[in-house]
């Protein structure tokens, strides 16, 4: 059958079960959004504020359910306001596709009317990216961009497409999606020998990150925790794998790391990384990483072995189907001793302050009391993201959502919504900052419209905390552009939204106004009164290690 470029957008997306997708029409993009509308009862588009805002909520609605998140964009700004949402979820390995509009082939290149080159400036920052100036390839690029996203390590494939061929006809048959390549053959003397390296370690720990969960590999890592009796820590990018209060989880790892976590690892004589790539806000000092360990390292993507830290053993594979083979052949082992004194390490850091009725552990705990272990927790980026982190009664693995490698201001609100929409039976509940969420506030339009229960929590310091609480300490308190002294009312400007605001400044206050965002149908914002003197501890400086730490 014989369809225009438009149609078969809208075929693939169908072929690949996509029912959501997020963006902005433009004129470049006249012809895809003409053909959505015949498509209206087969896939549900959301128009957000803004570009940027319609990528973080295809990269929200991607983590919350596992699907390819899709956004569109038109030509030359609408294009170019994806940037900042394609970049996080690359760099997070989040499967998103991005289909943009460009002006038509005829004009590419004149510096015509909205006119960008998107491919080359999403270069860097996608795992791949397609030009289609001809409609007969155009079927060939969207299904290879869907596989893509998703084949190995995930991540943001871009199709940017000129307008003459969203309008050109072109014979199309269906297909199903593309298999995705099989995932690198294991070589079993590899997974033999780190057997044995575990087997023999008396002082052994796990360090995970957000690869555990790309391959949906909870189980699996519970299963070896167990067996090899280790305590484990993990990365922004991995909260939520391990409950909570499982009694092997000693917290995130890092810079803003737990006490027990950093000593751990600093302590012992066998460090296991699974799914994660010794980023510089765990590995400060690469040098000194786990400097009296060996270290394995398990990894699908190739290219993180041996990039930021040096180790001893490497296996590139899926972590699913490693530990699926790992786990017959490690000893039953009883490290009762080693785990004992780990947990000797834990510290409950509370340093008072006057004058602060709310604290934000208080706040966050008391939402994880009043909610079930289903809720999803969006952060944005900044204090708020790592008290979250520290604070939140992790129990879901798809349960907390944020951005770690690019550490994205303005992505919560959008992850939000997209998050609500792949859930809508779950509870959403975005914390935020004064600083992030004005960035991208705007997108308080689109959950009004789409009527979202989402519970926004603004830890409301006044002030660009974590750039704060660096001046103070390291800069003389320097307080240079971090003191911006607005005037929002936020209970107020929800209400302008359409929004539900309330205010709180001490616990009964947050109590009673959480208590009545949990009975409300539609967004919710509360005002947290936050003391600008609260830190986020522990705290290593960059370049620093575990005798750095700073904890008051």
């Amino acid at each position: 059958m014989k369809l225009t470029g438009s149609q078969i957008i809208m075929e693939i997306l169908m072929e690949h079960g996509v029912d959501t997708v997020f963006g902005y029409p433009g004129g470049a993009a006249l012809f895809i959004y003409d053909s959505l509308y015949d498509y209206q009862k087969q896939i549900k588009h959301v128009l957000t504020a803004h570009e940027q805002g319609a990528a973080h909520a295809a990269d929200g609605y991607a983590r919350a359910t596992g699907k390819t998140g899709v956004c569109f964009a038109t030509s030359g700004p609408g294009a170019t306001n994806l940037v900042t949402g394609i970049a996080t979820a690359q760099m997070d390995s989040i499967p998103l596709v991005a289909i943009t509009a460009n002006v038509t082939d005829d004009l590419i290149g004149r510096d015509a009317f909205q006119e960008v080159s998107i491919t080359g400036v999403t270069l860097p920052i996608t795992k791949h990216n397609y030009f289609v100036n001809r409609v007969e390839d155009l079927a060939d690029a969207l299904r290879d961009a869907f596989r893509i996203a998703q084949e190995g390590r995930k991540g943001a494939v871009l199709v940017d497409v000129t307008k003459d061929v969203s309008n050109a006809l072109c014979e199309f048959t269906p297909e199903k999606p593309r298999p995705l390549a099989p995932h690198p053959t294991i070589n079993p003397d590899k997974i033999e020998e780190i057997a044995e390296v575990i087997n023999s370690a008396k002082k052994p720990v796990v360090y995970f990150g957000g690869g555990v969960a790309s391959s949906d590999a909870r189980e699996q890592l519970a299963t070896f925790l167990d067996k090899i009796d280790a305590p484990a820590t993990y990365t922004l990018m991995a909260a939520g794998i391990l409950d909570a209060d499982d009694p092997k989880n000693l917290g995130l790892i890092g810079m803003h790391g737990s006490m027990a976590a950093n000593r751990a690892v600093d302590a012992a004589d066998l460090v296991i990384a699974l799914g994660t790539r010794f980023s510089d806000r765990v590995a400060l000092n690469p040098n000194r990483f786990a400097q009296n360990a060996a270290i394995i390292q398990i990894d699908i993507d190739e290219s993180e072995i041996n990039k930021n830290v040096v180790i001893n053993y490497d296996v590139v594979a899926d972590i699913k189907e490693a530990l699926e083979m790992l786990i017959p052949l490690v000893d039953k082992a009883d490290h009762k001793n080693w785990v004992q004194k780990v947990h000797g390490w834990k510290k409950d850091i509370n340093v008072p302050l006057e004058n602060a009725p709310l604290r934000p552990k208080e706040v966050i705990q008391k939402a994880c009391e009043l909610t079930d272990k289903e809720t999803i927790y969006v952060t944005d980026v900044g204090q708020h993201q790592l008290w979250a982190a520290q604070f939140i009664k992790h129990k879901n693995t798809k349960s907390f959502l944020t951005s770690g490698g690019l550490g994205t201001m303005g992505y919560g609100y959008g992850a939000a919504i997209g998050a609500q929409l792949g859930q809508p039976d779950k509870r959403v509940i975005h914390f935020t900052g004064d600083g992030s969420f004005h960035m991208n506030l705007n997108e308080a339009c689109t959950a009004v419209s789409q009527n979202l229960p989402i519970i926004t929590i603004i830890m409301n310091n006044h002030v660009l905390g974590m750039v704060y609480q660096w001046q103070t300490v390291f800069y003389d308190k320097h307080y240079s552009q971090t003191e911006p002294q607005r005037k929002t009312d936020f209970v107020k400007l929800a209400e302008g939204f359409g929004a539900t605001g309330y205010r709180a400044t001490t616990p009964e206050e947050f109590i009673d106004a959480f208590t009545k965002a949990l009975q409300s149908d539609g967004p919710v914002w509360i005002d947290c009164e936050i003391n600008k003197l609260e830190r986020v501890l522990p705290m290593i400086p960059n370049g620093g290690t575990i005798e750095d730490m700073m904890i008051d």
